[in-house]
């Protein structure tokens, strides 16, 4: 192992590590609006309902919700690309897990660490 490799490794961990914190504070502070927004946005239906201005049914609303969430679900778990059926996706795979392990994993601690401190 020469300098040159050492210093690429070095590189792509503190990289990786440095994304992963940037992505995981960002992420934390978007659910955080995203909750406030939503909640607001409940307690103002609700609101609304107790005035008697609104009538809402909430067990259809329950299940609209649930069914969106279903198929956000399928189609996010459904990505194009790893069907495994033609050699040249293995060879680009392949080339690409040569930093893998390292990337991922700083990336990873980088992405706790922010969304901890988020």
């Amino acid at each position: 192992m020469n300098i040159e490799n050492l210093s690429a490794i070095a590189t792509i961990i503190g990289g990786g590590f440095f994304g992963g914190v940037l992505i995981g504070y960002a992420l934390k502070k978007v659910v955080k609006v995203v909750a406030v927004v939503v909640g607001l946005f409940f307690a103002g239906l609700a609101y609304l309902q107790y005035q008697q201005i609104i009538d809402i049914k909430w067990a259809k609303l329950q299940e609209v919700s649930q069914n969106a969430i279903t198929t956000l679900a399928n189609a996010t778990t459904q990505i194009p690309g790893f069907s495994g059926t033609n050699a040249a996706e293995h060879t680009t795979a392949l080339a690409m897990t040569n930093f893998g392990i390292p990337l991922t994993g700083s990336m990873s601690m980088g992405f706790a660490i922010g969304f901890l401190r988020g």
